[in-house]
């Protein structure tokens, strides 16, 4: 153990933290782009009525008017700053909190980079990136320095892994196995559609993905197999761009490979380009045991954090693909095709009067496409009618859903329990018992592969 934690407080060059404070910056500023040129700013967070929350952040809503707009405008400034090191101290923890409210409005947005941009932000705001490479340093509001210490890199290095061993580990399932969802996601894209047609292909498919998240961290990190895993990830990278259209995602998980590269690669790649003097690695005794104690104290809680979120699913009964229960937050990425529809109705115990809900006036498509393959978003959309009636004067009305689900190709089944009046069921991290179990899981895989 002593020797592990000399190694993690011994200092290695700093340039890899400030690349990667660069590329996300850059990616950061692309993706504010991206939401404004293609109007979801408005689709997503001032048109809707109503917003889907996490557990415990009901609280959380979006700006009033067109604030939103100046939200966003304030994270593309924000992240143009990380990227050229300028006011960083101010800049990174102010983007955290403005990106992770935002992620946190609405689950009906709810997609893995997203979630993986908080972290990386998070790390990014409490780590020395622009201590090197930054106009902080060029204008002197910055204290120059060449190295970090080692658990800083390796804190990096290990987020950005632990996206790829648990998004492989995620696929040992025998759904995915079968070849059943890769032959779906096939289809989907113009040049692998007529491959889709062959079981096989589905099935390599599927087994080289599963393969590539659990080898690539392990081969990036050896020497001799570098460029062989480099070029993997490239490919790997750039057919999930064309075939799932995930945004910032492949291009982010490209741009963090240099991260796995010995620091004194990417410095000399940094200094063609920035060229700049740093400041020669301080002494071990400028760092006081105290702070040494507390970065590594960080390092482990942050890791072990990040290793049983994403195994929280194994405490719940069913399928997670199913009941979506631990689903989230679990590196969980593109493993279902998943389509459904839903039907409220609404009771009124007192006269016994019944009535199909009207959800068009509530819900955006996207929200109600979501809503009808996630049951805590069922829930949640029960309350928000049985709210709505109480506000008018009815309260106490019960609130029922049929909502039947497609999961790989099987045949719609139902979802949630039609019989539970969803407005009494309590919101909670527990097991859902309204919440129906999966019928078919699998054993018939063969069936509806091509």
């Amino acid at each position: 153990m002593r020797s592990l934690r000399d190694r993690l407080i011994a200092p290695v060059d700093i340039a890899p933290l400030s690349w990667f404070r660069i590329v996300l910056g850059v990616t950061m500023v692309i993706e504010v782009f991206r939401f404004f040129s293609r109007g979801w700013i408005k689709t997503y967070y001032i048109r809707p009525s109503l917003f889907f929350s996490y557990y415990g952040f009901d609280w959380l809503k979006p700006w009033p008017g067109e604030w939103m707009y100046v939200h966003f405008a304030a994270l593309g400034v924000l992240s143009a700053l990380i990227a050229v090191g300028l006011l960083y101290r101010i800049a990174a923890p102010l983007f955290w909190l403005g990106f992770t409210y935002v992620f946190l409005l609405d689950q009906t947005n709810y997609l893995n980079h997203l979630y993986l941009v908080c972290l990386l932000a998070f790390l990014l705001s409490v780590l020395p990136a622009a201590r090197a490479f930054s106009l902080d340093v060029r204008l002197g509001l910055a204290r120059p320095s060449a190295t970090a210490p080692a658990w800083m890199l390796w804190l990096l290095r290990a987020q950005v892994g632990l996206v790829y061993f648990f998004g492989g580990i995620a696929k040992l399932d025998a759904d995915w196995l079968s070849g059943v969802p890769g032959a779906m996601f096939l289809r989907g894209w113009e040049l692998t559609r007529p491959l889709a047609d062959h079981a096989w292909v589905a099935r390599l498919f599927v087994l080289s993905g599963t393969a590539f998240d659990l080898l690539v961290v392990p081969l990036l990190l050896w020497r001799r197999s570098r460029a062989w895993a480099v070029a993997a990830a490239v490919l790997f990278h750039l057919t999930n761009s064309n075939l799932f259209k995930i945004g910032i995602f492949p291009w982010l998980m490209m741009a963090a490979l240099p991260l796995y590269f010995e620091p004194s690669t990417v410095r000399r790649w940094l200094e063609r380009v920035l060229p700049e003097r740093t400041a020669e690695a301080e002494p071990a005794a400028a760092v006081s045991p105290g702070w040494q104690r507390a970065g590594l104290a960080f390092f482990g809680l942050w890791l072990t954090i990040q290793c049983l979120v994403p195994l929280r699913h194994w405490l719940y009964p069913g399928e997670v693909n199913w009941t979506e229960q631990g689903h989230n937050f679990s590196w969980h990425m593109k493993l279902r095709n998943k389509s459904g529809k839903a039907r409220f109705e609404a009771r009124d115990p007192r006269t016994g009067e019944r009535w199909k809900v009207d959800l068009d006036p509530l819900l955006s498509k996207r929200q109600y496409t979501k809503m009808t393959t996630r049951p805590d978003m069922v829930l949640q959309l029960a309350h928000m009618i049985a709210r709505r009636y109480e506000r008018e004067g009815r309260p106490g009305i019960q609130v029922f859903a049929d909502v039947r689900v497609s999961l790989n190709g099987r045949p719609r089944q139902p979802m949630v329990d039609p019989e539970a009046d969803l407005a009494a069921q309590v919101r909670t991290w527990r097991d859902a018992e309204w919440i129906l179990p999966l019928r078919d899981k699998g054993e018939e895989a063969a069936s509806r592969l091509p």
